[in-house]
């Protein structure tokens, strides 16, 4: 039976378990890629501007310009991990 990456990561039931999973997942760079746009999502939903986040961060204004565009569709997933991190 084969099960989908997202059934994957949704049944582990916690925090420190998706972690270890997505260490074996990645490799230590795009572990890293990964917190950092979500770092960037997270500046962006406080109403920092695009360079402010660059410089704070050192992501790429291009690599923060891509995560806007995500974040400003709707229905996007940034959109919905945000709000349901709000909602805790």
């Amino acid at each position: 039976m084969k099960h989908s990456l997202e059934k994957a990561l949704f049944s582990l039931e916690d925090e420190k378990n998706l972690k270890k999973f997505l260490h074996d997942l990645l490799s230590p760079k795009e572990y890293e890629a990964l917190k950092e746009r979500w770092n960037v999502v997270q500046l962006l939903d406080k109403g920092l501007s695009y360079r402010e986040i660059s410089e704070k961060t050192g992501v790429s204004t291009a690599t923060v310009t891509r995560v806007a565009r995500c974040l400003g569709a709707s229905g996007s997933g940034y959109q919905i991990a945000l709000a349901q991190l709000k909602s805790e």
